[in-house]
């Protein structure tokens, strides 16, 4: 992959412009916020609300409402376990990962001034896959139902330190070689992931085969509060970085003239993006494209600007994995469609039609 000048930022996208009349008028990037969350709510009420077992849209709020003290009416006690001990959990999850993953993108795209990268580009998701695999092929159990959790999400991150300790020389990191570092840490992990399951009988072939699918089946509470201060201390710190970027994209020279400090910059985003994505990954497995697929679409409807780009990235990562979600436990009904298998069904073909765009744009890679 070749690192390309990525357009340029405009001046300030989510500016309020004003009319030749003198009044003030809304920026797309207000209008694209109100509509993500608009449509982020109507899927996570569909979503909680069809299934093997259907709960109207009014009964499920009626329930939400009185759950907390604002009237409404509870459900029958079969109802109020679905939608309290199934659906809602399984929707809070995909609001999280897909958040996550859909922000982590937009760094990654912005820090490797890309468009075609993503948080697998570094090796995050592989490395997470060889500690989910290794404590199913070994057949470790310190923690409990955590271990594959805590495993994935520790391989994850020690990964992409690895990495980045690679990557470094001279106390600078290039953005070439750390791409081609994370190519070949990716493939040595795809061949302990290959020997893990070599030695693995047929139950944790099986096992590991589902993880790899990416699910969120096994949502509940206890994994929604695993993943979320990941999720929530990443999300929050990820917005404050977007002037910085902005810079960046004008050039690293450009962005240390302008006080821009690109190596720490790096350093700290890089590390952001392993703990959305480990955190994600280690919860639902490995689900692709939401990181790429999500920051393109949205700079394509309202720029490059990091300003809208990272929260509207998050916004459209957890609509997409909640809308994927659905489809992917309603389409077969009564069999469930792995999520991961999914977003690649459809990732694919757009990714191929991007590789086209751009180098079209460009004139060609070499």
């Amino acid at each position: 992959m070749t690192t390309s000048s990525p357009e340029r930022p405009r001046a300030d996208t989510t500016a309020t412009a004003t009319t030749a009349t003198g009044k003030p008028r809304r920026s797309p990037s207000f209008a694209l916020t109100a509509g993500l969350l608009t449509a982020l709510l109507l899927c996570c009420l569909l979503s909680a609300g069809l299934g093997a077992y259907s709960i109207p849209l009014g009964d499920v709020l009626g329930s939400v409402q009185h759950r907390l003290g604002l009237g409404g009416a509870a459900l029958d006690r079969v109802g109020e376990s679905v939608l309290w001990n199934v659906r809602l959990p399984r929707v809070v999850l995909a609001l999280l990962v897909g958040a996550s993953l859909g922000c982590a993108g937009a760094l990654m795209q912005g820090v490797f001034g890309n468009p075609l990268a993503e948080p697998g580009v570094i090796g995050i998701s592989s490395g997470a896959a060889v500690g989910a695999v290794a404590s199913i092929a070994l057949g470790l159990n310190f923690f409990g139902n955590w271990t594959v959790t805590v495993c994935a999400f520790a391989a994850g991150l020690a990964t992409v330190l690895l990495v980045y300790a690679l990557s470094r020389s001279g106390g600078r990191t290039e953005v070439v070689t750390l791409i081609l570092t994370g190519i070949a840490v990716n493939a040595f992990a795809g061949a302990l992931i290959g020997l893990f399951i070599f030695f693995a009988d047929n139950a944790q072939v099986s096992q590991i085969t589902f993880w790899q699918l990416g699910s969120l089946a096994q949502a509940t509470w206890p994994k929604v509060l695993a993943v979320l201060p990941c999720a929530v201390l990443g999300l929050l710190v990820a917005p404050f970085h977007a002037r910085k970027l902005d810079l960046l994209a004008l050039g690293e020279r450009p962005a240390r003239h302008l006080g821009v400090d690109v190596e720490r910059l790096r350093i700290v985003l890089v590390l952001v993006v392993a703990l959305l994505t480990a955190a994600a990954v280690a919860v639902a497995g490995i689900i692709s494209f939401v990181g790429l697929l999500v920051p393109h679409l949205l700079r394509m409807a309202n720029g490059p600007g990091h300003r809208f780009l990272i929260p509207g990235s998050a916004l459209g990562g957890a609509l997409v994995l909640v809308m994927g979600d659905l489809a992917a436990r309603t389409v077969a009904d009564p069999a469930e469609l792995p999520l991961g298998v999914l977003t690649a069904l459809f990732g694919s073909p757009f990714f191929f039609w991007l590789l086209r765009r751009t180098r079209r744009k460009q004139g060609g890679w070499a």
